[in-house]
């Protein structure tokens, strides 16, 4: 026969294991998200009537401190505006001196408000993530579609998208002979530490 106590503890030893998958998902849907800069690459590509320009910036930040349960997010990520680099010394002079005034403006930066759709805890999620896009000291409301690997504590974030910076005020870099599209296509390969931790909520 089986003891009451030890039996208690057998009848119990499932239910506990269920207990365990469904509450510590739901403790850690608040995360600290920390990029590498040096393991980050943000790239442009702007199209003209001669050719395609390819460049590259330097990421000089990014953190982020997530509420998953709440669609909430905050931080920042930080591009050198002055990092700018084509490969054409003449060209990415005028490309700061002119278009991008990183002197005046030596910062790029987004700060996230929202993300919308569903983060794995592991593995693959596609979100879209909604903040604020500061280019050439002005403010522009942006929606980012983000993909997101989650291997670990090591976070994989794949950004690909248009920034309309003509009509964010910046200026057209066309001239008679050459013609630039009106946006530059910005793609950020970034990978950082990713840190799930438990609710915050007070009990009384």
């Amino acid at each position: 026969m089986v003891p009451i106590r030890s039996g208690l503890r057998y009848a119990w030893g499932p239910v506990l294991a269920v207990l365990v998958l469904v509450v510590v998902p739901a403790s850690a849907q608040q995360a600290a998200l920390e990029i590498d800069p040096a393991r980050t690459t943000v790239h442009y590509t702007l199209s003209t009537s001669l050719h395609t320009v390819h460049g590259t910036f330097q990421l000089k930040s990014g953190k982020a401190d997530l509420d998953l349960s709440a669609g909430k997010a905050s931080g920042s990520m930080v591009i050198d505006a002055a990092s700018g680099d084509s490969g054409n010394s003449w060209r990415d002079s005028k490309m700061h001196r002119e278009i991008l005034e990183s002197q005046k403006y030596p910062e790029i930066r987004f700060v996230p408000a929202e993300i919308e759709g569903h983060v794995a805890m592991q593995g693959d999620s596609q979100v879209e993530v909604k903040g604020t896009f500061r280019l050439h000291g002005q403010d522009h409301e942006f929606l980012i579609p983000a993909a997101v690997h989650i291997a670990g504590s090591e976070l994989t974030l794949d950004l690909s998208f248009s920034i309309p910076y003509i009509k964010w005020g910046l200026k057209n870099p066309s001239t008679f002979i050459l013609r630039a599209s009106d946006k530059v296509e910005l793609s950020i390969h970034a990978i950082g530490q990713w840190t799930p931790r438990a609710s915050t909520t007070s009990t009384n």
